[in-house]
């Protein structure tokens, strides 16, 4: 059986593709690629042609196609949008509990969309749940913990939307106890619950949930690892599929959700305009040439496994022939978005990327990734002083905004991960900025009655123990900028570029003004022996209508390592990917 669904919509216009519907249906669809249907109320009509998708065909009693058709004329003058869609659901598929807030399926108009009651709802007001007493509740959530004690039993749910538990108090007579003696009711389980709210006996809440029923939604086998004795991190890395249930990683999680928010609400708000940067390039931005090949020469499919290496094709010199790879050409996964931001940036002013980015370099420390996301943001008619303004703006806007609105997992961190990471954030929203050269920091250096690692004279790249001792030592906790590469600056020996150093970190942010002079340019690619027909568009910005031009680029998992205190950046990012390791 095949399916084909589309719909097209313009100015009242309604076209729909239909194929392999079985009958008549199938044959018509199966001679011609569309089937148009023409509604009395259009006058105008749009379709797309489809190709057919085989699908198993259910029996006749589960299978619907639902239309939901044009509005009919009316006095209220209300619109809707037209749509069609086709699903299969095997009844054996699937079983669903009776939970009873859930309607039925029946003909009519879709509903609502409604947000969930979520604990943090509940718990997270200045009330903490207190102005809901006597309110019947329902909730979704997997347990936590289970206590079952002679008259009542305890049950802790969590739903993920906070670092709280909702304590459920159950005693025999309520709905679906069954299942706490049967011991489905364990943890790990999902269950649905419904109750009142009542003030809690103990000290550790203000209310909790007065159970008349309980649905166990989906069991927990007895194996489930995450049970309520700690676990280390390095374990939890092995389950990193389970570990967003443990309180550490659902506090990083939410933490990170609200950095992204805050990330796309700044720059929203100050004009810019997001851009979608390719993940597939021909070019190196870096220049470091530690890039994850993208290629099609070799088989796609497991059989890679089994594939001999003779299979590549060559050229006639023995070297491989990229001419018949799927783009003609080398690619590479992106390292940054740079390059295509500046782009945008020279015909919509300001604009930033924020997306995946890769690195294939051979590290398995704990600042290291494969894949990572970079924030890059692109100012043009710009100079390195609104690219430093910009970038700690940007950085204490974002700080300040988890400190307000994720304060029970800031607590968190402050007390279970890094004591005084509060007021070390609190410190960089608050603090103003020093901005120094990079002259002056290697004679800060210098100076430093410190015995370093890494040596210093002047020319060298800044190591993080440089960079931690200039925030945390020299200027006490004070965020600091450090000028010193890129544009090339009047005396020949420096750039125009800065990092921003922040403290337990070092660099977080690092930044340049862009090289707006093409001779400039072409003569830095042959320096670094890089291809100039590789970047002919890039040169091309330089050719037509250049401007001057800064951005600077923050490695997102370093800003929410920064935020939460977590020391290995594996931590920070939901699945890492690493040296020797890409599971789930």
């Amino acid at each position: 059986m095949g399916v084909a669904i589309g719909l097209g919509l313009g100015l009242g216009g309604l076209g729909l593709g239909l194929g392999g519907l079985g009958g008549a249906g199938g044959a018509a669809a199966a001679a011609s690629s569309t089937l148009r249907l023409k509604s009395p109320y259009c006058s105008t009509l749009r379709f797309f042609s489809f190709c057919s998708i085989p699908i198993p065909r259910p029996p006749a009693a589960t299978r619907s196609l639902i239309f939901f058709p044009p509005p009919l004329p009316s006095s209220s003058g209300r619109r809707c949008f037209c749509s069609v869609i086709s699903g299969a659901l095997h009844s054996r598929d699937r079983t669903k509990p009776d939970i009873p807030h859930k309607c039925s399926r029946s003909e009519g108009v879709v509903g609502h969309f409604r947000r969930k009651l979520r604990i943090a709802d509940i718990k997270g007001g200045p009330e903490q749940g207190l102005d809901r007493l006597g309110q019947t509740l329902q909730l979704h959530g997997w347990v936590r913990t289970l206590r079952v004690q002679s008259t009542v039993t305890f049950i802790e749910v969590n739903d993920g939307s906070c670092l709280s538990n909702m304590q459920c108090v159950m005693s025999s007579d309520a709905q679906g106890y069954d299942q706490v003696e049967s011991g489905s009711v364990a943890t790990g389980a999902s269950v649905w619950v419904q109750g009142i709210v009542v003030n809690s006996q103990g000290s550790k809440q203000k209310v909790e949930l007065k159970v008349n029923k309980i649905v166990v939604v989906g069991k927990s086998d007895p194996s489930y690892p995450i049970q309520k004795k700690r676990v280390s991190r390095e374990f939890l890395r092995t389950k990193a599929h389970l570990r967003p249930r443990t309180n550490t990683f659902g506090a990083v999680a939410r933490v990170r959700n609200a950095l992204a928010y805050a990330t796309h609400k700044f720059f929203q708000d100050n004009g810019f305009v997001w851009v979608s940067s390719p993940i597939i390039t021909a070019s190196d931005c870096e220049g470091a040439g530690e890039q994850f090949c993208v290629t099609t020469l070799m088989p796609s499919s497991r059989d890679v496994v089994d594939s001999p290496v003779d299979g590549i094709p060559k050229t006639k010199d023995g070297l491989i022939d990229w001419s018949q790879d799927f783009f003609g050409k080398p690619a590479f996964l992106t390292v940054s978005g740079q390059l295509n931001a500046e782009t945008y940036a020279t015909a919509l002013s300001d604009v930033y990327t924020f997306g995946p980015t890769f690195r294939a370099e051979n590290s398995n420390t704990s600042r290291h990734l494969a894949e990572f996301w970079m924030i890059e943001p692109e100012l043009a008619f710009a100079d390195l002083d609104d690219d430093m303004a910009c970038a700690t703006a940007y950085l204490q806007y974002v700080v300040r905004y988890v400190l307000e609105n994720c304060k029970e997992d800031m607590d968190f961190f402050n007390t279970w991960i890094e004591k005084g990471i509060i007021d070390r954030l609190s410190d960089v929203a608050q603090k103003e900025f020093v901005q120094l050269t990079y002259t002056n920091a290697i004679e800060l250096l210098l100076r430093a009655k410190k015995k370093f690692e890494f040596p210093v004279k002047w020319g060298c790249d800044l190591q993080s123990e440089h960079e931690r001792y200039i925030t945390e030592e020299a200027f006490s906790g004070c965020p600091e900028i450090k000028a010193f590469y890129m544009r090339q600056n009047d005396d020949g020996n420096t750039v125009a570029a800065m990092d921003v150093l922040v403290p337990r970190v070092g660099e977080l942010i690092g930044g340049s003004q862009r090289e707006e002079r093409l001779e400039y340019l072409e003569d830095r690619l042959e320096q670094l022996k890089l291809n100039k027909e590789s970047y002919w568009w890039y040169l091309d910005l330089r050719r037509y209508g250049s401007v001057p031009h800064a951005g600077f680029g923050l490695g997102f998992e370093r800003l929410v390592q920064f935020a939460t205190g977590v020391e290995n950046i594996r931590d920070a990012i939901p699945f890492p990917r690493t040296p020797g390791s890409a599971e789930f």
